[in-house]
């Protein structure tokens, strides 16, 4: 009986010290695996915050080629070589801290700019011209890269749009003649009153201020206008003569059998049409004017080109000595 009591005594305290012995290393395994747990938790929650700034840098990075790809619609608010380089210029420096960029037409020496960055700019493999800059930062190649190709987009509509216009008659917007077909029957009137020994006058009319309103108020206010100031001329002018867009805001015009005293009269009668309309484009009533230059035929020159250079000084004195009249060279 004493050995069985013992026996069980014995069983008893192994049992304990077991069960102590079961309870210390499950307890220390919990805490253990609790502060595994924890720390892992911790990892993670770090982790997840170092995905979430890497996701917003992402998403920031994606928003802003998503507008570099966007800006087209900005370079493209023109029809002029030069003013789509102008509202590129302006979207690059938004996006971009670059030194300098300049566009450069036609086949250069590109071995002069070894020290600054240079795209070559075509359409159809044929060499427009080239895109050079300078201080680009490395990480930033990529973004002038795909801004050179949204400018190359607006480019190219620009030039399209020109030669689309060099073969037309008339002028889609206006309804002038186009530039080439209005040289040519300017062509055909210099040689008419030279048989014939006739006088004729060349005028030329450039809208004041156009920037301004196609800045302030858009490129289709702009157009509108455009097309609103030469319907006004036509209505001053007899079916005889020519009238002609020459360039962006400027019209030509050649009063046939008119001499330089009667076409500043029919100048004059232009402005004052133009000066006293009210221009009403969508919501907005717009005051416009416009200033004239006068050679005339044979007095002025003996060529389609040196009468429209007489002109034009006419014009430019025209706008350097106020703008909204009327110069004869």
């Amino acid at each position: 009986m004493l050995y069985l009591a013992a026996l069980l005594v014995l069983v008893g305290c192994f049992y304990w010290g077991f069960q102590k012995i079961l309870t210390a290393y499950l307890v220390k395994s919990f805490l253990d695996t609790r502060e595994q747990l924890r720390g892992n938790y911790q990892r993670l929650l770090k982790l997840n915050a170092q995905l979430e700034d890497e996701n917003l840098i992402l998403h920031k990075e994606l928003e802003q080629t998503i507008a570099l790809y966007d800006i087209s619609k900005q370079i493209c608010r023109t029809l002029e070589e030069d003013a789509v380089f102008n509202h590129f210029k302006e979207e690059i420096d938004k996006y971009i801290d670059i030194g300098s960029c300049k566009f450069v037409k036609g086949d250069i020496d590109i071995s002069q700019y070894k020290d600054k960055a240079v795209l070559n700019l075509e359409i159809d493999k044929n060499l427009i011209g080239h895109l050079i800059a300078d201080g680009i930062r490395p990480e930033e190649q990529e973004k002038f890269y795909i801004l050179a190709q949204q400018f190359m987009l607006g480019l190219k509509r620009a030039i399209l749009y020109q030669q689309v216009q060099e073969l037309s008659v008339t002028d889609t917007l206006t309804g002038a003649f186009s530039r080439r077909h209005y040289l040519e029957r300017f062509g055909e009137e210099l040689e008419r009153s030279n048989k014939f020994k006739y006088h004729f006058s060349c005028l030329m009319v450039d809208i004041d201020h156009f920037k301004y309103y196609n800045d302030r108020h858009g490129h289709l206010v702009g157009d509108a206008i455009l097309k609103e100031i030469a319907s006004l001329i036509k209505e001053s002018i007899r079916q005889i003569d020519l009238m002609g867009r020459y360039g962006g805001e400027e019209f030509s015009l050649v009063l046939t059998e008119t001499g330089k005293e009667d076409a500043r009269y029919v100048a004059e009668r232009i402005r004052r049409a133009i000066e006293d309309a009210r221009i009403r484009v969508y919501d907005e009533d717009l005051k416009v004017t416009i200033s004239i230059g006068i050679s005339s035929f044979p007095a002025d020159g003996q060529d389609t080109r040196s009468l429209i250079e007489k002109a034009d000084q006419a014009l430019y004195q025209a706008k350097q000595t106020g703008r909204n009249r009327v110069c004869v060279s």
